[in-house]
């Protein structure tokens, strides 16, 4: 196929989870014949944080505006066989509309943050996917699986939602001998709903724990937060360095944000690359885990401080690496991006296959300019 992705970054990783999982992505469906292109909006945060200017697989273009997008992009979107808008994508609606409009292939709305973005959708804030555009998408890719699917469907008029779990890449991601420098760390940007699971499930047992050695990674961090004095914050960490991070911690920990949480079955991209390093979890709790990960068996899950507290304390070397080998063992079974660019070919060939759909249908009388468009 050729395939056209609209993403929020694939070369920078700064402050976001969306580069890692394009990369591994890409690549694969690279590597399985196709011809990708990815489109990304050349932002300045992102070139001050670019880890990877050139990625090595499919074509990468830069673009400064929504009209150099679609003047220079247009003809490539319409012979497209499969064409993909992610979340957040700046000026995502009109990207969207655009893509509904002139695309003849499959289209698919990749969405990294399914809860959040039908929270927002909720409360009116439609910056990057407006309610009319979900039945114009082909296919709904949802991070989030479960009951959220059949919400897409029957409450958004999505004609297909899929699940489509982010993934690791067994290339980067790893176990490897490192001499264990934190006993409990943990990484991800800054929020505010997520901040109280890292005071509650970190920084209270550091303070409990005096002679423990903890470490948070990752931006965004107010300058008033008052880190106990044995956990370090280091403000941002290449993709390069998550591997060695991981492997230099007894335990790391996986914290989940407020709508992801209500969700239920929206595991991070952190979750699959610490189990992929042989790391052991220790996570908060949400509907749907114990399908991806058994609980006390391949992960273990906290609620209080004291719980944390117990677990480093207590449990035995030998049960702590067996625990982290069983859930290596698990998601390298499944969550792999090979095993997402397999899914996501199947997603696609079989409307490809099937000829028209539904949302194919009602592309070839859309408006033949945004102006036509409706609001």
């Amino acid at each position: 196929m050729k395939i056209v992705v609209l993403g929020l970054s694939i070369t920078s990783s700064w402050g976001n989870g969306h580069a890692t999982t394009y990369r591994g992505l890409v690549r694969e469906l690279a590597l399985r014949g196709h011809e990708l292109l990815f489109l990304e909006r050349d932002q300045p945060w992102y070139a001050q944080h670019r880890d990877l200017p050139e990625p090595p697989h499919g074509r990468t273009v830069l673009y400064a505006s929504l009209d150099e997008l679609q003047q220079r992009f247009e003809a490539e979107v319409a012979s497209a066989d499969l064409v993909i808008v992610g979340s957040f994508v700046p000026d995502g609606v009109a990207v969207g509309d655009w893509v509904q409009r002139c695309a003849r292939g499959v289209t698919a709305f990749y969405d990294i943050d399914t809860p959040v973005t039908l929270a927002r959708l909720v409360r009116g804030e439609h910056d990057y996917l407006a309610p009319r555009q979900v039945p114009g998408y082909d296919l709904y890719l949802s991070f989030t699986g479960g009951p959220t699917l059949r919400r897409l469907e029957q409450q958004w008029g999505s004609p297909r939602a899929r699940v489509f779990f982010c993934s690791v890449d067994p290339t980067l991601y790893f176990p490897e001998p490192r001499a264990i420098q934190w006993d409990l760390g943990y990484m991800g940007t800054y929020s505010d709903d997520r901040q109280p699971g890292v005071e509650r499930l970190l920084m209270e047992p550091a303070r409990r724990m005096p002679q423990g050695r903890f470490i948070v990674a990752g931006p965004q961090y107010p300058d008033t937060i008052a880190w106990p004095p044995n956990v370090t914050w280091q403000a941002h960490l290449p993709p390069a360095e998550h591997r060695a991070f991981y492997n230099r911690q007894r335990w790391t920990l996986n914290i989940t944000r407020a709508d992801m949480v209500r969700a239920g079955w929206s595991p991070s991209v952190r979750l699959f690359e610490a189990a992929a390093c042989g790391t052991p979890i220790v996570s908060d709790r949400w509907e749907g885990l114990s399908e991806l990960l058994t609980p006390n068996r391949e992960i273990m899950l906290a609620d209080r401080a004291e719980d944390v507290i117990g677990l480093l304390q207590q449990l035995g070397e030998d049960e702590r690496l067996r625990l982290a080998e069983r859930a290596r063992a698990r998601i390298l079974a499944a969550h792999t991006a090979a095993h997402r660019a397999e899914q996501l070919e199947a997603y696609a060939m079989e409307l490809l296959h099937a000829g028209a759909s539904p949302a194919l249908d009602r592309r070839t009388d859309a408006p033949a300019s945004a102006a036509e468009a409706a609001p």
